[in-house]
């Protein structure tokens, strides 16, 4: 079942108030981990960065020393259970590697995403036969990526369009990534078609950038990224830049809203999703 929440932003959000919380008492890392009897300052920093899950007991123990009321007291520990959710569908994301995991858990809680995608259709527009040629191509940088076991994750991705309560999603495309390229004419038009499909489901929105239009001052971004936004205001917002090797995650509001900014320019000089839609039929007819 998907998550009301997203785990991996209830961590950073838990860690920047634990942060905040600390620094009101004016402690130091070392002088909390003293307190606590924590072996290094390590425990405590992941925390506080939102890089490991955290242990309900150690929230509480942090709680105890930096003397939280009941009332925000009560909404932590709420956070702190999300931050550290063992549900079943955390469970079925075990065979995921660490990138796909990231960008499952982000998804599954947010109230909106939009993709932009100079050069190729988005993970979760993708089909199967379309997703095995990209995951195969990169495994030639990684021969670690188990290629099947990728193709299962995205297709389990897939399934946050589809539920009851989804995300409303955006896709916007680069002309090259509506290209065929070397990828095999039949799982092109299959993947043409199914962008068609998917275009027309209500929460769903695809508009295609030519390469003949100029969005304004001249900005063209050639790394893709996403943002999410999420149901609970206070939860940040997030952009995610795509990498080579490892991903990039931003949560400030600075840089966000710079994205927001820039994705509001790419879809003024975006087709329509009409024309978007028309135009995708025309190359699957093909």
């Amino acid at each position: 079942m998907p998550l009301p929440t997203s785990p991996v932003i209830r961590r950073a959000r838990l860690g920047a108030e634990l942060r905040q919380l600390r620094r009101r008492e004016a402690l130091t890392l070392e002088q909390v981990c003293d307190r606590l009897g924590w072996a290094s300052t390590s425990k405590l920093s992941r925390i506080e960065l939102g890089q490991s899950r955290p242990d309900l007991a150690d929230v509480l123990d942090l709680l105890d020393v930096y003397e939280v009321p009941p009332p925000q007291r009560d909404a932590l520990i709420v956070i702190a259970r999300d931050a550290a959710t063992s549900r079943g569908w955390w469970k079925a994301l075990g065979e995921m590697g660490e990138r796909q995991r990231t960008y499952a858990e982000l998804e599954a809680g947010a109230a909106t995403i939009v993709d932009w995608q100079p050069a190729v259709v988005p993970g979760l527009l993708q089909t199967p036969a379309y997703a095995r040629l990209r995951i195969a191509a990169g495994r030639l940088l990684d021969p670690t990526v188990d290629v099947e076991a990728d193709v299962r994750a995205r297709a389990m991705r897939h399934e946050v369009l589809r539920r009851a309560d989804p995300p409303r999603y955006t896709a916007l495309l680069g002309e090259a990534a509506c290209e065929a390229g070397d990828t095999p004419p039949s799982v092109w038009r299959e993947q043409l078609r199914h962008l068609v499909d998917l275009a027309g489901l209500p929460h769903v929105t695809i508009r295609l950038l030519p390469g003949s239009v100029v969005p304004r001052g001249g900005v063209r971004p050639l790394t893709p990224y996403s943002c999410y936004s999420f149901p609970d205001p206070a939860d940040p917002r997030t952009v995610m830049l795509e990498a080579l090797t490892t991903d990039v995650r931003l949560v400030t509001t600075a840089d966000v809203d710079r994205y927001e900014q820039l994705t509001g320019w790419l879809l003024e000089a975006a087709l329509s999703p009409e024309e978007t839609s028309a135009a995708l039929s025309r190359h699957a007819g093909g």
